[in-house]
């Protein structure tokens, strides 16, 4: 199992201490934080993207850039690629040369994301949000398997055979397709046969069972052997060296962080009650001490019939840089050491 980590580059002051990082130190804090994870033995890094005050990943293939300059083996992704909001001959263009840049490192999770600033921002109509999703995906797919593309479709000009530079180091660049809950994105990434990167925020994962199965069983039916059907989970969490201290660190931030996006969406603010719950073992936050952490993601592997890549969510909490770095060093010291070992006893 791939163990990471996304971040969106949040810049919220620390709801303890009120301090907030400029942005250029923000930005220098991420790269610092980049490269512990590969010093550590992380698996990946991903950036996301918002067009929002609280984020600065507007633009993550420039992060990932940096990042790559910087760090020698950690894989390098999008945490998702708001494929609906952009265009996809310049989205291949970016990645290849990430992907050129880091030496073969680099990957895409692409979905429509879960904010929708980018749509009046960049002219595009809301109501369109699914449509403008499938048809820019398809033209991805197509522009990384041919140099040379022959497409037309309803939002962007046609394609008659332009020459589409540079090509990526790898081949073929690596494209997930990232979902929240609805059962035809499970359903597509299935039947495209692209591996699935599922976003999980709240509740119990368990209750994602359905729809992974419906994803595995669209692919089969699609003709995709089992091994390129990938699972991997995107999920807030957060270690410490002690449960407490790990919960208590992150309820903050992470309270303040999901009850703005409560006022936006019409969900009821976060209690320390409710929090508590979601870090039972069922619940949606791993976050707690390396063991903790390892059972817990273990506990969802077996429940979810196999995850191949888990990445920790954490810069929603607005943690000081300090802790962040800490929560690096455990998680490859200590969480990924657990999960191998416990992952050979199986």
């Amino acid at each position: 199992m791939q163990i990471g980590i996304d971040s969106f580059v949040a810049t919220d002051a620390d709801p303890v201490t009120g301090v907030a990082p400029s942005p250029a130190q923000r930005i220098a804090d991420l790269l610092e934080e980049i490269a512990l994870a590969d010093e550590v033995g992380l698996d990946f890094f991903g950036i996301g993207e918002h067009h929002r005050e609280e984020y600065l990943d507007s633009a993550p293939t420039v992060l990932l850039a940096a990042a790559a300059a910087r760090t020698k083996r950690i894989r390098l992704t999008s945490a998702v690629t708001v494929l609906s909001a952009a265009d996809p001959v310049r989205v291949f263009q970016e990645f290849a040369t990430l992907d050129l840049v880091s030496q073969g490192r680099a990957e895409m999770i692409v979905g429509r994301g879960s904010f929708v600033e980018a749509f009046p921002l960049f002219g595009l109509e809301l109501d369109d949000y699914d449509e403008l999703f499938a048809e820019k995906l398809g033209l991805l797919l197509k522009l990384r398997e041919h140099t040379h593309v022959q497409w037309s479709g309803s939002h962007r000009p046609a394609l008659t055979g332009q020459g589409v530079f540079p090509r990526p180091l790898q081949n073929p660049l690596p494209v997930w397709l990232g979902v929240g809950g609805t059962p035809e994105s499970f359903a597509r990434a299935g039947t495209l046969g692209l591996p699935l990167m599922v976003a999980i925020i709240g509740g119990e994962p368990h209750r994602f069972k359905p729809l992974i199965d419906l994803y595995r069983q669209a692919g089969a039916q699609a003709g995709h052997a089992p091994a390129r059907l990938r699972v991997g989970l995107h999920c807030l969490g957060y270690v410490a060296d002690t449960n407490r201290q790990a919960a208590d660190e992150f309820f903050p931030g992470h309270a303040r962080a999901f009850t703005k996006i409560g006022r936006e969406r019409g969900w009821p603010p976060v209690t320390r009650a409710h929090f508590d719950a979601l870090l039972g073992p069922t619940g949606a936050l791993h976050v707690g001490d390396a063991e903790t952490v390892a059972e817990k993601i273990l506990r969802l592997h077996r429940v979810l019939g196999g995850v191949e890549r888990f990445g920790f969510q954490m810069s929603v909490a607005a943690l000081p840089h300090a802790k962040l770095m800490r929560a690096i060093e455990l998680l490859g010291t200590k969480v990924i050491p657990l999960l191998r070992q416990k992952l050979a006893a199986v």
